[in-house]
């Protein structure tokens, strides 16, 4: 499955890894904090171009997040670790284990609030059991 010029982009010119079901495990055990886009497809879901302009933007502001594409045809079996059901996804691991995911594309200023909040978090194994509920934060981290 081809992916959208913008989310292409990404893979090509800013060299984010493209992860299938077999590169997923040792990508994200290597990395301390990784930030995967499952972007389903930008056709269906447009938003999922909004979200390849913003992440390396994401990336640039946090840069402890290492960032991949999710390939196409790995998505589904993927997302289901994840227990997600909206796209575009960016989750959120450390060192392997679940943090987070933020769906849809958000104002940058929710992501200048959220992602601080999420890498605080305790990484969890299986992210279908519970949702941790944190009160967001009013201090935003980003510049403007």
């Amino acid at each position: 499955m081809k992916h959208a010029p913008l989310i292409s982009r990404l893979i090509d010119e800013l060299a984010y890894p493209l992860l299938d079901t077999a590169s997923f495990e040792p990508f994200i055990k290597k990395h301390p904090y990784s930030i995967l886009f499952f972007t389903e497809d930008a056709t269906r879901f447009p938003e999922s171009l909004d979200v390849a302009v913003i992440l390396p933007e994401i990336v640039k502001q946090f840069p402890q997040l290492t960032p991949a594409v999710i390939d196409r045809g790995s998505e589904k079996e993927l997302q289901g670790r994840y227990n997600f059901s909206v796209w575009p996804a960016l989750v959120f691991l450390k060192e392997g284990r679940y943090l987070s995911t933020l769906t849809k594309i958000q104002n940058w200023d929710d992501y200048c609030t959220d992602i601080p909040r999420i890498l605080s978090l305790e990484a969890r194994r299986d992210p279908g059991i519970g949702i941790p509920v944190v009160a967001s934060s009013s201090s935003a981290v980003c510049g403007h």
